[in-house]
């Protein structure tokens, strides 16, 4: 019986004659023709002023650091319940991670702790889109409005899914997106920075190339480009950009089959879950996600463990998530400790994600959800 990975990357439009046109090119730096459709096709997408594509979501994280002008002692209030990708962007610039809880509901940044968490030292809010459900954005701009200060949406998980009609990774200040090959778009390794904020399109675009004027003097604003800011390498290869255009051009055929599949899940497992203590997943009725993960919430570590192993023997993979971030070695030496988030340390121990991408078949998922079934804790 041939094994069921958790994710298996799949080309599902003109990957192959997109990558050969930019290769026979002879141009496969950055910025090059692919770059610049993919660009405009997102920003014509989501209706934002700029989108820049960067060689990760975690680089894009750091450029949202630089944008901000973090300082060594700056606070970024950040949920624990995250990807490491998440705080090191920021730690990286010398700020103090201040970790938040999650929801229990949608496993998302716990609004109603910000205000206790800001201090005169709090300098940004970044906000992760778990699963692609959306945080409870409205509550969010409000209270960092109310205490100015920028909110960052790390929208790994999030691309093309909503939030009240509007698309994640429009509302905050900028945001970051993933093209890594776990993601429903992918080049492999890739992602994204989207700017909300136009005071911030200038300054992206110069620290995106190394700190230097060059996309100016490409657009013939200066007769030679310098450095003139602090910067970096953030630029993909023109190879990859292809690669990733070609992905964007079936948004809806991928969007399709990963919602049937999502939808599947959820339907055939509801029993299974309500004699088990298992919780699937929730996603309140003004959210839209994009079915980026499917997750079960078992009883308890053990049982989590369990079903993992269940799994494995039958040839199928599937996996936990996070681990508490304020919990780690690092977290701890920035003062986390057993108890401060609740909630992220429940759920780190039940959470398991199944597994979900392009080319799963009816016949696999079914393999999942039968193994499932015959499963005894």
């Amino acid at each position: 019986m041939e094994r069921i990975p958790f994710n298996r990357s799949t080309p599902v439009g003109k990957e192959n004659e997109y990558m050969q046109a930019a290769i026979q090119s002879g141009n496969l730096q950055g910025d090059g023709e692919f770059t610049r459709k993919s660009h405009a096709l997102l920003e014509e997408l989501l209706g934002v002023p700029k989108a820049l594509l960067t060689t990760s979501c975690t680089h894009a994280l750091e450029m949202s650091a630089l944008l901000l002008d973090l300082q060594p002692g700056d606070e970024v209030i950040l949920p624990s319940f995250t990807f490491v990708s998440t705080v090191n962007a920021y730690v990286l610039r010398g700020a103090v991670p201040v970790f938040a809880d999650i929801r229990p509901d949608t496993l998302n940044i716990d609004e109603t702790q910000l205000e206790q968490l800001i201090t005169p030292r709090t300098r940004a809010i970044v906000v992760v889109h778990y699963a692609g459900v959306a945080c409870e954005m409205d509550t969010i701009m409000e209270i960092a409005d109310r205490h100015g200060i920028a909110v960052v949406e790390d929208n790994a998980h999030g691309l093309f899914g909503k939030y009240k009609g509007r698309m994640l990774g429009t509302i905050g200040s900028m945001a970051t997106q993933s093209f890594h090959s776990t993601k429903n778009f992918t080049c492999g390794e890739g992602g994204a920075l989207i700017i909300n904020d136009p005071q911030y399109v200038e300054r992206a675009e110069i620290i995106r190339e190394k700190g230097t004027n060059r996309s100016q003097f490409f657009r013939g604003q200066v007769d030679k480009y310098t450095w003139v800011d602090v910067g970096s390498s953030y630029l993909p290869s023109d190879m990859l950009a292809a690669y990733l255009y070609a992905q964007l051009e079936a948004k809806d055929e991928i969007q399709n089959k990963r919602q049937q599949i999502w939808r599947r899940y959820h339907l055939e497992l509801s029993d299974w879950a309500a004699v088990n203590d298992t919780r699937l997943p929730i996603v309140p009725p003004d959210c839209e996600h994009p079915a980026h993960i499917y997750y079960l919430l078992l009883p308890n570590l053990e049982t989590r463990q369990a079903l993992i192993a269940h799994l494995k023997a039958r040839d199928i993979l599937a996996v936990f998530h996070y681990l508490p971030l304020h919990l780690s070695v690092m977290g701890r030496e920035y003062g986390g400790e057993v108890g401060d988030c609740p909630v992220t340390e429940r759920v780190s121990d039940q959470l398991l994600r199944l597994p979900l991408f392009y080319a799963l078949s009816t016949e696999e998922q079914i393999r999942v959800i039968d193994a499932i079934y015959e499963f005894q804790a």
